[in-house]
């Protein structure tokens, strides 16, 4: 069920120590952050979004464009993000990264952020990025989710049916948690809790108290406050702000592992056995996929890790991986 032929590097054992030193070690950018050309785009409902881009060198005409749809918090600027940079340059590929709402570093207007099942967004932004390439004299589209934007590519593949392939030639999932219960219970206990969850309600509290500045009443503020995990967070914040009864209702309606049979457009879901957001247990088998869908579910990599090479390290081998498996679907 893999045709990632990852191994872990000895210096670097384990599902933690593979998915801190991704984010904390190779994310520290050399020689500054990475250069995009940014355009910002106005929603249909009166927001806007932000999203960089980095034109292959010579805009030859049938260059694919690779899009990229970061994590939880993440930008442009995530070490998975720069990494798929790199792999695009290398191939003569454009490349853009739309950000979520509120994660462009300046926050957007209206009553709402961005969520897991967010696949309408992820709909306009690749119809939209589609039009604006094929104008261009651009040729395929190939779309990566990492994390929560993974999870919201495949629902967003999921309810567009046979339509998708109009749209991206192949799509991947890198790290998704496509059970979103069973992953919120994971980072909500243990160690995942005491590391992981504190540095995710770092950001995310803040913003939500920003956005309560913007639209007064917006939810409970001491809720908020008070909220110790992000089952609590999103009962308070993202579940009502996005149209979902709770935090139940989101997590159920938003997780794409029930509905990956009805893809129609190839699609790889990656996911490392060893993932600390991710059970294995909760991880799909082929019966639960539909058979344009491929599994790539490695025994190591941790969360958006995959380390590679001696220390200090490299993450190229997995945006090649997942890149070379793009190209050759929907080539």
């Amino acid at each position: 069920m893999t045709g990632f032929d990852y191994v872990s590097p000895a210096w670097l054992p384990g599902g933690n120590l593979q998915t801190i030193w991704a984010a904390l070690v190779s994310g520290r950018p050399r020689g500054g952050p990475m250069a995009y050309r940014r355009e910002r785009w106005n929603t249909p409902d009166g927001d806007f979004i932000d999203v960089d881009f980095r034109d292959a060198a010579g805009a030859r005409p049938g260059r694919p464009l690779l899009v990229l749809f970061h994590g939880l918090e993440g930008s442009s600027q995530s070490h998975y993000a720069r990494a798929f940079a790199d792999f695009a340059q290398a191939r003569g590929m454009d490349y853009a990264v739309p950000h979520f709402r509120g994660c462009s570093g300046e926050m957007n207007l209206a009553p709402r952020a961005y969520h897991s099942g967010d696949y309408e967004e992820i709909g306009w932004i690749l119809q939209r990025l589609r039009a604006r390439h094929a104008a261009a004299g651009g040729g395929v589209m190939f779309a990566v989710g990492v994390s929560l934007g993974g999870n919201a590519l495949l629902r967003w593949a999921e309810e567009s049916g046979r339509s998708a392939g109009q749209t991206v030639a192949a799509l991947a999932s890198v790290s998704a948690p496509l059970d979103l219960a069973a992953g919120g219970a994971a980072i909500g206990r243990g160690f995942n809790r005491l590391s992981y969850t504190r540095m995710f309600l770092q950001t995310m509290k803040p913003k939500a108290l920003a956005k309560l500045q913007q639209h007064p009443g917006l939810f409970d503020r001491e809720a908020l406050l008070a909220a110790p995990d992000l089952y609590a967070f999103d009962n308070i914040f993202t579940a009502p702000l996005h149209g979902f009864r709770d935090t139940d209702d989101y997590w159920t309606r938003g997780s794409a592992k029930p509905h990956l049979a009805a893809i129609r457009v190839p699609s790889l879901v990656l996911n490392a056995r060893n993932d600390p957001f991710v059970p294995a247990a909760s991880l799909p088998r082929q019966a639960d996929v539909g058979p344009l869908v491929t599994l790539w579910q490695p025994e190591h990599g941790g969360h958006v890790g995959f380390a590679a090479g001696p220390p200090p390290g490299h993450v190229a081998a997995m945006p090649e991986a997942v890149g070379n498996w793009l190209a050759q679907a929907g080539g």
